[in-house]
């Protein structure tokens, strides 16, 4: 029987491109990664990797296609039942996940989108998806009587929650002194996410979301 080895290579070259662009922007920041060093440290020659990609931009692209799939998935909410508290800790616990797999792009958000007009309007688009999930969210809470908030103060804890969420990871960069691309632990924006929301919470729920944050914590 023939081999497939062949027909499978070229995928595998492609994937550890992404794997290892990937970790060199999050240690390194995008901005400081050429192809030639993704080249260099896959192990394969600038050409091998102008085959698969046509630019480092192409790469950045690929990444944030993955980084989107993951978000649109930690944005989802249950059709069937009302959202409850632990909706809204799984639904933070997802998308900081992703934004810790994916943080240079929350590092180098504004270098990145000024650069690349379609990723601006895609993540214009993933921000406006992300807004109608945390306001649906919210809303249906304060429906049930666990989050005490009117009109006013949902729109702005959407607004504030969708703001903290995108730039933690660059204002922990510069807080830390971590200019050279590296970042903190993304935890650290769920956490205070939680402390926005927390005040509005009703005293069982604030406590039931407390106790999530802790042992998220340890």
């Amino acid at each position: 029987m023939p081999s497939t080895g062949g027909r499978r290579a070229p995928t595998r070259t492609r994937e550890r491109i992404l794997e290892t662009a990937l970790a060199m922007f999050n240690a390194l920041g995008e901005p400081n990664v050429t192809t030639n060093h993704i080249a260099d440290e896959t192990g394969i020659s600038p050409g091998n990797l102008y085959y698969h990609f046509r630019s480092k931009a192409d790469i950045v692209e690929h990444l944030f296609g993955a980084y989107e799939a993951r978000i649109d998935e930690a944005l989802l909410l249950p059709t069937t039942r009302s959202p409850h508290v632990e909706d809204l800790w799984l639904q933070l616990h997802l998308l900081f996940e992703a934004i810790g797999q994916y943080r240079f792009l929350h590092r180098d958000l504004v270098d990145i989108l000024s650069r690349n007009r379609r990723l601006r309007m895609r993540f214009t688009r993933l921000l406006d998806r992300a807004s109608s999930s945390a306001a649906t969210l919210l809303r249906a809470l304060a429906d049930d009587g666990a989050l005490q908030a009117d009109a006013e103060d949902l729109r702005m804890l959407v607004e504030n929650a969708i703001a903290l969420t995108t730039f933690w990871i660059g204002y922990d960069s510069v807080r830390g002194g971590r200019c050279n691309g590296a970042v903190g632990d993304p935890r650290g924006g769920m956490r205070r996410v939680i402390a926005l929301l927390a005040p509005y919470l009703a005293e069982t729920e604030r406590a039931h979301l407390a106790a999530l944050a802790a042992s998220y914590a340890d």
